[in-house]
């Protein structure tokens, strides 16, 4: 049950954003026992991210939150993909993107929890 949102302070064009979610539902599969199949995504462009004081430089958010738990080399690799899909896709830095994970102990679906 993964969840990713996506912020960033830029406009983001329906192609970009199908690029991405492709992207993302397949990097997803770096954490042991995730996939697309279960992934729900969620993109906010123009937001008004300050990042060092400067809300100028393109700049991104990204959450990532998941049922149960990973470990630090997946979580270093999904941020290593992440960064460069972002960069790649929408000319982002890597040096303006933050990842952020979360896990999360209890997770509904179809009105019950697993």
């Amino acid at each position: 049950m993964p969840f990713i949102n996506t912020k960033v302070n830029i406009s983001v064009s329906e192609k970009q954003e199908t690029e991405i979610k492709t992207a993302l539902g397949k990097a997803i599969s770096l954490i042991r026992g995730k996939s697309e199949n279960w992934l729900m995504l969620n993109f906010e462009d123009n937001c008004r991210l300050y990042f060092r004081g400067d809300k100028t430089m393109p700049s991104a958010f990204i959450e990532v939150k998941i049922y149960g738990s990973a470990s630090a080399k997946e979580y270093d690799d999904l941020t290593t993909k992440i960064t460069e899909i972002i960069s790649s896709v929408l000319n982002i830095q890597s040096s303006q993107i933050y990842v952020k994970y979360e896990e999360v102990e209890y997770w509904g679906y179809s009105g019950h929890n697993f």
